[in-house]
């Protein structure tokens, strides 16, 4: 290594350039926030060569005099802040004036801008310390232009993907303002091509809609808001039509910002769990107003990270208003199906009411007899509270016995079978309707058990256990009441030491092996603020019939028309109880459409 020396001022501010504009989406992003703070109504971005030749950015903002040019490529020249204090309050996208100094340093920059009625003005500068300003012609707004992207720094050139690719990730930027945005107009023009257009929405939804949904997708997006105490929180979220396979259709947003926040996505899908089969994901977006006070966005070059003087209060916001809605949602489809049927007489055997089935239902099979061991529970009407809306606690009151005398409709459904052991064959309606019998049993128990007090035994040896961190200890001592409450008592084992703890007792018919009963207890720790649903989903899933539980025909035909009754048609994890086959759907597939 040889002797400290300074590097040259034209050098050092190459250097510092190239991380804040990284590639030609860094570029797009800085521009047009910057066209966004200036009041724009109408942004349109042209890119050649994916930005890497020429990226350009025109608006209708406030634009800037002569004066403003003069020093708005200098480095940290900005009008947002004055002094350090001023980023406490900084509610623009940009305060920090880099990206234009940036931009300077490693291209050739163009701005011709125009404020009010005065004339407009042309800036040219680009790799050093001179630049050109002459008069130009257009009307109020700016339009800025980079040309020849790191044709200065050829080590970052290097690095660049190739057009394509570089212009695929400005779209990307694009897409992210135009969401955080809807009342502002997008267009993008990609060399000389009209690429994507985003007019003017009246919302979040609308402008998620167009965004990202094809035609078809449309009808199943949803907008919930909600408010804490300096934030309020606006989040569209799709239904279980849209389900993905991975999570690049969420985003989070805080005023206005696209940000990288694992936990503010995990306590999106904690508020829709049971919407959506496990393994894949929902789409939606959570768009977070917050008061620049309460947050700092100073923590990373690009702005892409947040940090919240109160993340909690944020995440409880997001997951309970979700969980709110999904119940409400599924209460008004409850609460319709008992009104279709409040005058016909319920004389139902009470089927599957009887919680968990015994191990030795499943052999040789199970018949009506078992199915029907205890005696019928008849729901009442939902009552409603003084604002009209039902009460989300009363969920299990809200669902009818789900056996009647007579089926709700003139046709009775008919068995035609059973398939692969798990799969109950029913024409109904002139459709067929292939129902998955364990995410039927799984529902119906679920239905029970969701919303009240679960029933506990206590066992003759109590199983004893130690956990393996902190957060397990921690986790176990804040939930002890709501476990209780759960059917799961436990307590502190004080001859085991530290981390070692005992179960008391647990819901009755509990069959799993003392190690799986201790892994479940456990893996309540990553459902957030959902225990009580978790839980019941894993007593439904364990109390089901399974796939290869053989039902006789009485039981098979009472199963399939208890599960056509359900109003939510989803088991606690998500995946669809049945799929129906039309008759035209059939028709269509050999042929005789």
């Amino acid at each position: 290594m040889g002797a400290i020396r300074l590097l040259p001022p034209e050098e050092a501010r190459k250097i510092a350039a190239g991380e804040v504009i990284d590639r030609p989406a860094a570029l797009v992003r800085e521009f047009v926030d910057n066209a966004i703070d200036a009041g724009s109504s109408r942004i349109e971005v042209l890119l050649e060569g994916g930005g890497c030749r020429g990226t350009e950015v025109i608006d209708d903002g406030a634009g800037m005099t002569k004066e403003d040019l003069e020093l708005c490529w200098q480095t940290h020249a900005t009008s947002k802040i004055r002094s350090i204090e001023d980023l406490a309050t900084a509610e623009t996208l940009g305060f920090r004036g880099e990206a234009l100094a940036a931009a300077a340093a490693v291209s050739r920059l163009e701005i011709l801008s125009a404020s009010g009625e005065g004339e407009a003005w042309l800036l040219q500068t680009g790799g050093g310390r001179e630049f050109r300003l002459t008069p130009g012609r257009r009307t109020r707004g700016t339009t800025v232009r980079a040309l020849g992207l790191f044709d200065v720094v050829p080590a970052r050139k290097r690095f660049l993907k190739r057009e394509g690719a570089e212009g695929s990730l400005c779209k990307q930027v694009l897409v992210d303002k135009a969401l955080a945005f809807p009342g502002i107009s997008f267009r993008l023009t990609l060399d000389g091509r009209p690429d994507l257009f985003f007019p003017e929405a009246a919302s979040y939804k609308e402008r998620f809609t167009l965004a990202l949904l094809s035609q078809n997708e449309r009808g199943f997006l949803h907008e919930i808001s909600a408010r804490g105490q300096g934030f309020s929180v606006c989040i569209v979220a799709g239904g279980p039509e849209l389900v993905r396979q991975d999570r690049r259709r969420q985003f989070v947003f805080a005023n206005g910002r696209r940000i990288s926040d694992f936990s503010l996505l995990q306590a999106f899908e904690y508020g829709l769990q049971g919407w959506f089969p496990n393994g894949t994901h929902p789409v939606g977006a959570i768009f977070i107003d917050i008061d620049p006070a309460l947050a700092d966005f100073n923590i990373h070059p690009a702005k892409r990270e947040v940090r919240f003087r109160d993340p909690g209060a944020v995440h409880h916001a997001v997951t309970s208003t979700l969980r709110d809605f999904t119940r409400r949602r599924d209460m008004s489809r409850r609460a319709a199906s008992v009104a279709e049927n409040v005058d016909r007489p319920w004389i139902s055997p009470g089927f599957l009411s009887s919680g968990f089935l015994s191990p030795g239902f499943s052999s040789p099979g199970l018949s009506m007899e078992a199915l029907l061991e205890h005696p019928p529970v008849f729901a009442p009407l939902p009552r409603k509270d003084p604002a009209g809306d039902m009460a989300f606690g009363e969920a299990a009151e809200a669902c009818p016995s789900y056996l009647d005398s007579e089926f709700p409709d003139s046709a009775e459904p008919r068995l035609m079978g059973m398939l692969f052991g798990l799969f109950i064959l029913v024409e109904w309606k002139d459709s067929l309707f292939i129902i998955d019998q364990h995410a039927a049993h799984e529902r119906i128990l679920y239905d029970r058990f969701a919303a009240g007090d679960i029933p506990r035994q206590e066992l003759l040896a109590p199983i004893p256990f130690s956990t393996e961190s902190a957060e397990d200890d921690r986790f176990l001592q804040k939930q002890q009441r709501e476990l209780a409450r759960l059917g799961v008592l436990i307590a502190p084992d004080d001859s085991g030491g530290a981390g070692a703890w005992r179960i008391e007792a647990l819901p009755s018919d509990w069959r799993l092996s003392d190690g799986d009963t201790v892994r479940e207890l456990l893996a309540l720790r990553d459902a957030g603020e959902n225990i009580a649903e978790r839980w019941a989903a894993t007593l439904c899933c364990h109390g089901a019939v399974k796939d290869g539980d053989y039902l006789d025909s009485a039981a098979a035909l009472s199963l399939a028309r208890a599960a056509l009754r359900l109003p939510v048609p989803r088991c606690p994890h998500g995946r669809p109880l049945w799929k129906e086959l039309s008759r035209e759907d059939l028709f269509r597939a050999v042929k005789r459409l």
